[in-house]
């Protein structure tokens, strides 16, 4: 039996025609507003980034290729010698001044002590040169005495004989022992000439021999002292090579001491990145080891003379036939904020994020004044032989006895011997 459907041919008809026209017209209105939504956002993004760059991107240039530096202190020994004593390890912090390596004082000892030695014995030949002008002085009173009276032996000789009081035999032998004083006199004169050069416009304490035995004192001093190797900065010990028992000679690297407040990151920039670069701009510097939560703050001191590669053992030759233009970088010394070192400590070698601020442009690409004082500097070698001098004065004190002082004119006395 079929089924009929009176009702479909009713809702067929009372369906309206589509109009394929109108249809497209929708599609259309759709498509061009989407396409102005999109090109709205597009016009929207441009603009934001225009005035991004206009107001901070274009006052900035950064680099991810920069890396810590820092002085690596070496510490190396003045004296030869053994090591007996090693008081700091890697990682271990040192203050200044702070003794780090002891080698054995056994021929240092010796060495003093001979030439404490030689200093006393040099003030006690001084002082008998001293006592030999002293000597020399009164041999000289005495020929001269003998002089006048053998020149009045033979002068009342001829006087006699002039009267027949005396023979002529008298006469030559008075004559004769006045030439005889003459020459003596002559001599002791000479002696003490050569007595008074080896003193002359000195004194016991200002003997060049003195001067010399203290020289000598001094330096063994100085070597004495110098077997205790102190840490000339305040910092941590980094590569520690030394050990018990080795020999050691002047210059051999023992270890080396990092001081964390003297460390900068060298920035390594484009070629084409350093056109409005200026030292004295402010630096925002992030490190890997701390994340971007910590900031450190810094500043450009200074902008390389050379390229990474000028400097590098086997610079490149680009004088050939299959050459390609690379772009070049030049490190820029940027100097970290002091405090944000020290709440921050880095390690040398460390990479950072580096961003420098273009807006202040007063400041100069090289350097236009010298450095008028000194950035590194150290005082634990100042006093090194600070003790020799009281060493010395107690020497000389014990050797030079109550004749300390002789004096400076002396050297008149061979004129006025001379004169007569």
């Amino acid at each position: 039996m079929t089924n009929t459907h009176p009702s479909s041919g009713a809702d067929k008809a009372a369906a309206p025609a589509r109009d394929p026209q109108t249809e497209d017209t929708q599609r259309k209105r759709t498509r061009n507003r989407r396409l102005l939504l999109i090109g709205t956002i597009v016009l929207a993004g441009t603009l934001a980034y225009g005035a991004w760059w206009w107001t901070n991107a274009r006052w900035s240039e950064e680099t991810d290729d920069a890396y810590v530096q820092g002085n690596a202190v070496a510490i190396t020994p003045q004296v030869d010698g053994t090591v007996v004593s090693i008081a700091a390890d890697t990682t271990q912090l040192v203050r200044q001044g702070q003794p780090v390596v002891q080698l054995d004082t056994t021929d240092a000892d010796l060495a003093l002590r001979q030439s404490e030695a030689n200093l006393a014995q040099s003030v006690r030949q001084v002082r008998q040169l001293f006592h030999q002008v002293t000597e020399n002085r009164q041999l000289v009173a005495e020929k001269r005495q003998a002089l006048d009276q053998a020149r009045l032996d033979d002068q009342r000789n001829k006087e006699l004989m002039a009267h027949q009081g005396a023979s002529i035999e008298q006469v030559q032998h008075g004559h004769t022992d006045a030439v005889k004083a003459q020459a003596e006199l002559r001599q002791a004169e000479s002696q003490l000439s050569a007595s008074l050069a080896a003193v002359d416009n000195a004194t016991p304490e200002t003997h060049p021999q003195v001067l010399q035995a203290e020289a000598a004192l001094r330096n063994a001093y100085v070597a004495r002292q110098r077997t205790t190797i102190v840490a000339p900065v305040t910092g941590y010990v980094a590569q520690r090579s030394v050990q018990i028992g080795q020999r050691v000679h002047d210059g051999t690297q023992l270890l080396s001491i990092v001081p964390v407040e003297q460390m900068w990151v060298d920035a390594n920039f484009k070629e084409t990145q350093l056109h409005d670069v200026r030292i004295g701009q402010a630096v925002m510097m992030h490190a890997d080891l701390y994340g971007g939560s910590v900031d450190f703050p810094g500043k450009v001191v200074g902008i390389g003379l050379g390229t990474g590669n000028a400097f590098s053992l086997l610079p490149a030759q680009n004088a050939t036939g299959n050459w390609i233009k690379v772009v070049q970088r030049v490190p820029v010394r940027v100097q970290p904020d002091l405090d944000a070192l020290k709440q921050h400590p880095l390690r040398i070698g460390l990479s950072m994020d580096v961003s420098i601020s273009l807006r202040d442009g007063s400041g100069a690409m090289l350097a236009q004044q010298p450095a008028t004082s000194s950035m590194y500097d150290t005082r634990v070698y100042d006093h090194a032989e600070r003790g020799a001098e009281a060493l010395i004065k107690r020497i000389l004190a014990a050797n030079l006895g109550t004749d300390t002082s002789m004096g400076v004119d002396d050297a008149a006395a061979v004129t006025a011997a001379s004169s007569h």
